[in-house]
């Protein structure tokens, strides 16, 4: 059970600071297009802030998601290699 509490607790904290960070940027952003379009914001320039949000978000979604996999993997082949060497030593062990 205390476990469990503090791995929610984990992920509420690691949302609220995902929160916090992206209306930071988004803050940021806004910023940057208010001084390209001025501080009346267009249709067409709410549009265009929304696509480059969009666009920036999939792509370090896709490029985060990659960079997971291949974490991953690694850790697997480590926990492979680890065990393979593990079995490789008792059949050494076994035969003298």
């Amino acid at each position: 059970m205390k476990s469990e509490i503090i791995e929610k607790l984990s992920i509420l904290s690691t949302g609220a600071f995902g929160l916090v960070a992206a209306l930071a940027w988004n803050e940021a952003i806004q910023g940057i297009f208010k001084q390209v379009f001025g501080e009346q914001s267009s249709i067409p320039a709410m549009f265009s802030y929304a696509l480059l949000v969009t666009a920036v978000a999939v792509i370090v979604t896709i490029w985060t998601g990659r960079i997971a996999e291949k974490a991953k993997n690694a850790e697997l082949r480590s926990i492979f290699r680890r065990k393979k060497e593990a079995q490789e030593a008792t059949k050494q062990e076994s035969k003298k």
